[in-house]
């Protein structure tokens, strides 16, 4: 069996740093990252190490891309708390849209086979109606401007799959959780841990489909060298789907520290939070964000290989050593 050596971008995130030790592990791939720093990321860890720095619509890839047959790129600029950019849009363009294209045309003059580009599931649509999940072919309505700058990118690489050859495989993640999570699901792995009142205990008819680490990196990896992925865009999920009440009951199972969780009705949660300016976060707690992966199934024959119970496991045993190790 011949070595498929792959460039792996944004390679220090949290996905990406998961993915580089499972290529790594594998044994049948010759893993080269490319890194914006190597003083701030620390290099050392990582087998084949170029420098890049960040990614740009004018970023020189030549040097980490000799040799290279395969691309899986996970850089991206993403959602920023505290936005500072004075057209956000444009500034997701210039990154996400053009910075991604320049990449993948110097990928196709140096001969690289296959592009694996880490899209994202706000190109379907920030919601789902029940029994109404998104699939990989449904019209696209991405509506932040990072969904948006995400579609264009897609487009972009099909349109130069199609003058060049380079397979393009594109795969739409929803959340991704797993040990070291951060951002939101950070935030409800301590509010359970801590034992605090949440009034969601009502929100069980809603389904929202994550992915844990575990998962999209066995699935990104099955998409290097899977002959039937050429070209195509699948969603990629646990295999089950929760509500927001369930999902806080299982987390709480896994962290040994039962949710504590009042049962007030949705249409009060979302009243409040109308009243307070965050209908987005009632969104998402009480919406519906749900995929179909029957495609990824079917055509490549891949199956989660852990449950969702077994990724919330893993999280949770991980923040529990964490939280040991911060108090000494």
């Amino acid at each position: 069996m011949s070595v498929v050596k792959i460039l792996v971008t944004g390679a220090t995130g949290f996905v990406g740093s998961a993915l580089v030790d499972r290529l790594r592990n594998d044994g049948v791939f010759s893993v080269r990252t490319a890194l914006r720093d190597a003083v701030a990321t620390g290099q050392d860890r990582f087998d084949i190490p170029v420098v890049v720095g960040d990614l740009k619509p004018d970023t020189d890839w030549k040097p980490a891309l000799d040799g290279i047959q395969t691309v899986i790129h996970l850089a991206a600029r993403v959602h920023v708390m505290r936005e500072t950019a004075i057209d956000s849009l444009s500034e997701f363009r210039r990154v996400n849209v053009e910075g991604t294209v320049n990449l993948a045309r110097q990928a196709i003059s140096t001969g690289v086979r296959r592009f694996i580009f880490v899209s994202s599931i706000k190109v379907n649509g920030e919601s789902t109606l029940r029994s109404n999940p998104f699939h990989p072919d449904d019209a696209p309505l991405p509506v932040d401007p990072y969904g948006i700058s995400k579609y264009e990118a897609e487009m972009e690489l099909r349109r130069l799959a199609l003058e060049s050859g380079m397979e393009v495989v594109i795969i739409r993640p929803p959340l991704v959780y797993g040990p070291g999570v951060k951002a939101n699901f950070q935030t409800m792995i301590r509010w359970v841990w801590r034992g605090i009142p949440l009034p969601l205990g009502a929100v069980t008819s809603n389904k929202r489909s994550l992915v844990s680490l575990d998962n999209i990196v066995d699935f990104i990896a099955t998409c290097v060298d899977h002959p039937a992925a050429a070209n195509q865009t699948f969603l990629v999920s646990d295999g089950e789907s929760l509500s927001t009440a369930a999902l806080l009951k299982r987390m709480g199972e896994a962290l040994g520290r039962p949710a504590r969780l009042i049962p007030v009705p949705v249409s009060l949660l979302k009243l409040g939070a109308t009243m307070l300016g965050k209908t987005g976060i009632a969104q998402r707690l009480c919406g519906s964000l749900e995929v179909d992966i029957g495609k990824t199934r079917e055509l490549l024959g891949w199956m989660p290989p852990i449950s969702v119970d077994e990724g919330l496991r893993r999280t949770a045993a991980h923040w529990i050593l964490s939280e040991k190790a911060s108090r000494g």
